[in-house]
């Protein structure tokens, strides 16, 4: 425990938003000068987080894994946005909790988005990623149906691929119950969710998806990367935490499964159409455009987008505006674009 722990969270909520609300000016005598690396600079809401947060520990990954998942839920309180006209309702999709979320006067018939949060497989859950997935909910005009798929280290792999294979094939078995339409069900989840939904797309022995929306996915814990290298220190996600997370996940001798690295299968043709979109200052930068090489080449329709002043995780800081808010909304436009011309 940090001493901010002690300090409640209304508090430093209160410091952030006021931090946030200064001329940009103050904001960049706060951040520091310009973080300029790889030939991209660091967007200035970014950097003033990136600053702010060494006083409140919100490192990803590392100590003990309860003490990593407290950590992460507390720090989505500091920037947990409100977000009117959702309806949210706990169900079961196929033995898996999940949370299904409607806006509010939208149509039966809808198209779906089966969602998979992030956390590298061992942290996070429905509540951390439950104003990102009513604020796509709202933007997409969609259902989102957010999967709370069992967790390393716990559960390793195979156990969250299983959750999250079974929790789309239900979205799909009974899509008309959920007010969707089965042929307007989509998948989508940032970072180890990306992996999920990536996964899922490339296995489901139901209809394949009829979109995916990856954020910043990890695609391959086989291999290190340039990005890895060039920014996996001080940009939130850490070398650190990466290893933390895959050696929490699966052990290396599993890692050449494509249920575990889907950049590393033989064939991505019936992969479906696909809008995937990195963070410039993100040590899984170069796998996920990778990822997005490889689905070009083998015919897949994608849309590979790279927010190059931002950094990992960044959907989920929509709530502090700015370069933030613009990414989470441009993804929302892609993917109701993408399920509305289907």
């Amino acid at each position: 425990m940090s001493p901010t722990d002690l300090i409640p969270v209304r508090a430093v909520k209160a410091v952030v938003g006021a931090a946030y609300g200064l001329p940009k000016p103050v904001k960049r005598l706060i951040a520091g000068r310009p973080v300029r690396r790889d030939g991209q600079t660091l967007a200035l809401e970014a950097q003033l987080l990136l600053t702010l947060s060494q006083v409140e520990n919100t490192e990803l990954g590392g100590g003990g894994v309860d003490e990593a998942r407290v950590r992460l839920e507390r720090a989505q309180k500091l920037i947990d946005p409100k977000v009117p006209g959702v309806q949210a309702r706990e169900l079961s999709a196929g033995g898996v909790r999940s949370r299904l979320y409607t806006p509010k006067g939208l149509a039966e018939g809808s198209p779906l988005l089966v969602f998979y949060h992030g956390g590298g497989f061992a942290v996070g859950s429905l509540n951390s990623h439950d104003n990102v997935c009513k604020q796509l909910a709202v933007s997409a005009k969609v259902r989102v149906l957010s999967v709370d798929y069992r967790l390393a280290p716990e559960h390793p792999f195979p156990a969250g691929v299983e959750d999250a294979l079974a929790a789309y094939e239900y979205a799909v078995e009974n899509a008309e119950a959920l007010g969707a339409d089965p042929d307007a069900i989509a998948v989508g989840g940032d970072s180890a969710g990306g992996n999920l939904a990536a996964v899922v797309s490339l296995f489901t022995e139901r209809r394949k998806p009829a979109f995916a929306l990856l954020f910043y996915p990890t695609t391959d814990l086989t291999s290190r990367r340039r990005s890895r290298e060039l920014f996996g220190e001080g940009f939130y996600l850490t070398d650190k935490a990466m290893t933390w997370f895959s050696d929490h996940y699966c052990p290396e001798e599993l890692r050449k499964d494509p249920k575990v690295s889907p950049l590393l299968a033989d064939d991505l043709s019936d992969f479906p159409a696909t809008y995937l979109v990195t963070a410039g200052f993100d040590p899984l930068r170069d796998e996920g455009e990778e990822f997005a090489r490889r689905l070009e080449e083998a015919g897949v329709k994608v849309a590979l987008r790279r927010q190059d002043d931002l950094i990992h995780g960044f959907a989920n800081m929509f709530g502090l505006g700015g370069r933030f808010a613009e990414a989470l909304a441009e993804a929302a436009g892609a993917l109701r674009m993408a399920l509305t011309l289907r």
